[in-house]
């Protein structure tokens, strides 16, 4: 499932595609344009033909966006891309900013004093976004413009949307038929006076409807929009395309079936109080919503919460596909321990490898994200993906951050592993010991309900932070169940506000970049549970995690003198848990290779 970067998006072909976009600014007399990496579902992932940001720039990363003004255009990275997207722009032609420590409104400021008229395509911004910008423009002259969508009148090759069915999910896997999920929707909805909720999210949909599709891929879902109700009824607009004899079985009388085109319309037709996510909805359905009169209320999407508090079934199931997962990725570590270090390896090699050791199970549908083999310097690109161009011959000294994962019916996983070719440095030891410090302590964290990942972030960071080192990325994401990859509301951020409850999943990813040297990241996906009330603790809900993801931990990368008696404990408890899950499960050598792999650190004398 290898697949290189597009050659039709590359830093050489962003400049004449910026000049014909600039043809239309001055057509449509504006003085920029805002090209987001966003679709209309204001998903992450996006088909082909919403890949506008890297079709204009050249830039791939999963969170960005473009400001093409008539002379200059500023290409918006957060923390951890900087690196990433020097190599995928013309540094001639797009100017990297800093976001968000620049925001949009000020970056415009600084390049139009005299004001200006900003365009924007309402169907991939949402309320939230543009009020940020408006507020900030404030009394500078600049106004953000709502216009069409000036790329695609100059992409004249784009490609078409995808159709793939949109196919049922097992009530089994799921933990809840599809009518009990929409009837806890609706009594929320009628608990607050609403009517109907819009869902625009495609993995939103998929979870009330207990239903998947393949439109984007690795991310599991049919693009489609819908209206759940207060009657637990709910409406679809899907592509007719994507809808089989099975799929209207599966959905049965209490959901409505209607051509995706026809969304505006139904639209049109709502009634009562229709709730709407702010951060979430396109600013196009709110104006739609306005227009026929219909009132529209913002707040928080209640099926984002349902579907973050994972079910008993869910987590057994995605319990039982990491353990398979943990096979594939031990037969891989057994074989990548097994080649010297001067046998010749690429990071392409790597990654060919490790998903051809997942798709030996049968059960892969699909790999969770393009797998990350970043070695020597290009594993100080945060979220690197290698090309037949970037592509390095591994050596004697690298360092390898391999960040991958997989999609099965039964569950999503995403873990990384910092492997050494030969004989590791001691300050990287150094550092990638203090990185490990940082995930064991949030591994073994005990927090009473009610705290959020804001709270912990610190923890994994606080052993780099003594050493006056950070990374510019959040701790840890949410993840779904054969779902995305990255979902919310929960995160171990610095921003994240909603309290971690029982059943959210989870990654624990602290790392370290050093720009032109090596990089090092672990990643294990955790899940929140109830815990036991401390010994002479408070008579309260404690909470604490349970670890998802079963993989040895490079031991030549660790220095045991760094840790204390409790985080080697940890250590050798977690991986005699991983050899008691993962060695029934692998071929006769990768079992010998993970007996020694997971050796106690410190053998008794």
């Amino acid at each position: 499932m290898f697949q290189s970067f597009d050659a039709t998006t590359s830093p050489g072909t962003g400049p004449a595609r910026l000049a014909c976009l600039r043809d239309e600014l001055e057509a449509e007399s504006l003085d920029g344009f805002l090209v987001p990496g966003t679709d209309a579902h204001q998903g992450e992932h996006v088909a082909p033909a919403d890949q506008r940001l890297a079709w204009l720039t050249g830039f791939t990363g999963s969170a960005g966006f473009c400001a093409a003004l008539r002379r200059v255009a500023g290409v918006f990275i957060d923390g951890r891309y900087r690196v990433q997207v020097k190599t995928q722009v013309d540094l001639d032609h797009f100017t990297p900013v800093p976001w968000p420590d620049v925001s949009l409104a000020d970056w415009l400021k600084a390049q139009l004093p005299e004001g200006g008229r900003i365009g924007f395509d309402p169907w991939l911004h949402t309320r939230s976004e543009m009020e940020a910008v408006e507020n900030g423009l404030e009394g500078s002259g600049i106004t953000m413009v709502a216009c069409g969508n000036l790329v695609d009148r100059v992409w004249a090759d784009r490609p078409p949307q995808p159709t793939h069915a949109m196919v049922p999910y097992p009530a089994v896997l799921a933990g809840r038929d599809a009518a009990a999920k929409r009837a806890e929707i609706a009594e929320a909805l009628r608990d607050s006076g609403y009517s109907t909720l819009v869902m625009t999210r495609p993995d939103a949909i998929a979870w009330a409807l207990n239903t998947r599709g393949s439109d984007l891929g690795q991310t599991p879902v049919a693009l489609a929009f819908g209206f759940l109700h207060d009657d637990g009824c709910a409406t679809l607009f899907i592509d007719p395309a994507k809808v089989t004899t099975e799929l209207r079985t599966h959905l049965g009388n209490g959901v409505e079936i209607r051509d995706r085109e026809a969304f505006g319309e139904g639209l049109d037709r709502l009634e009562g109080t229709v709730l709407a996510d702010k951060t979430a909805t396109p600013i196009w359905v709110e104006d739609r919503l306005r227009a026929a009169g219909v009132t529209v209320a913002f707040g928080i999407d209640p099926v984002a919460l349902a579907k973050a508090r994972k079910t008993p079934a869910e987590i057994a199931a995605t319990t039982a596909a990491h353990i398979r997962d943990g096979a594939a990725m031990v037969e891989f570590l057994a074989w990548f321990a097994d080649q010297a270090p001067d046998a010749g390896l690429t990071e392409i090699d790597l990654v060919k490898k490790l998903e051809g050791f997942r798709m030996a199970s049968g059960d892969m549908v699909n790999i969770s994200f393009d797998t990350i083999a970043g070695s020597g310097p290009n594993g100080a690109i945060v979220h690197y993906r290698v090309t037949e161009e970037s592509n390095r011959t591994l050596v004697p000294g690298d360092l390898v951050v391999l960040d991958s994962g997989a999609q099965y019916q039964d569950g999503t996983t995403d873990i990384t592993r910092t492997l050494a070719v030969g004989t590791p440095g001691t300050e990287e030891r150094r550092i990638f010991t203090l990185v490990l410090k940082g995930m064991i302590a949030l591994s073994r964290v005990r927090f009473p309900k009610g705290v959020a990942g804001r709270d912990l972030d610190a923890l994994a960071r606080y052993p780099l932070w003594l050493d006056g080192k950070d990374y510019n990325h959040g701790t840890g994401h949410g993840v779904g169940v054969f779902l995305g990859v990255h979902e919310g509301p929960q995160r171990l951020a610095r921003t994240s506000s909603p309290a971690l409850e029982p059943g959210m999943i989870l990654s624990n990813e602290p790392g370290y970049y050093l720009e032109g040297a090596f990089g090092i990241r672990i990643e294990n996906l955790i899940v929140v549970q109830k815990g036991k009330i401390p010994e002479g603790g408070d008579d309260r809900q404690w909470l604490d995690f349970r670890t998802l993801t079963f993989a040895p931990i490079e031991r030549r990368l660790i220095n045991p003198d760094m840790l204390d008696t409790g985080e080697c404990a940890w250590i050798d408890n977690y991986h005699a848990r991983v050899l008691e899950n993962i060695g029934p499960g692998v071929s006769a050598a990768a079992r010998v290779w993970l007996a020694g792999a997971c050796a106690p650190l410190r053998p008794a004398a």
